[in-house]
């Protein structure tokens, strides 16, 4: 399961903090950070991951190489057209701060279905407001595995 962390690139300690525990908290329960690969909360979200020995993906409005703390790196060259493209990656979305373009992802999420749980960030109905990063990943963890169908593989003469 891809689990979306979206915030600032320039955030600040206590959105930095947070997301570096819910990155942390997401490899923890052996799923996948995707962000938009840049700094701010999208770099502390990866740093924590990797803490915990987890995978990260950034999926980068450019063709840069994205934060220090990716293991998959995807230029799309889209600019913020790319936020349509790391929300419907996720199976879950979790939004720490956040300017514009965390509210543009928060819509984009909301439309399509997604489940978003906010941690000091926009206040907007359909966003499950958490106190704490531990919540908003419990939320996130049990909302994607719940919405996300089974991908067990098929044995020999198993029909679809």
């Amino acid at each position: 399961m891809q689990i979306a962390v979206i915030g600032r690139g320039d955030c600040s300690v206590e959105e930095y903090e947070a997301a570096e525990t819910i990155g942390y908290l997401i490899a923890g329960n052996h799923e996948t950070v995707c962000c938009g690969g840049l700094g701010g909360v999208m770099e502390a979200a990866c740093r924590g991951a990797k803490e915990a020995g987890g995978t990260t993906v950034g999926i980068l409005p450019d063709t840069g190489e994205g934060n220090a703390f990716l293991d998959i790196v995807i230029r799309t060259g889209l600019g913020h057209a790319r936020n349509v493209v790391l929300v419907n990656s996720a199976d879950a979305v979790i939004a720490v701060g956040g300017g514009y373009g965390t509210l543009s992802e928060i819509a984009v999420a909301l439309k399509t279905g997604k489940p978003v749980f906010g941690l000091l960030t926009w206040k907007i109905e359909g966003v499950f407001v958490c106190a704490t990063p531990e919540e908003a990943v419990i939320l996130a963890v049990r909302a994607g595995r719940l919405s996300r169908p089974s991908r067990s593989p098929r044995g020999p003469g198993e029909s679809s």
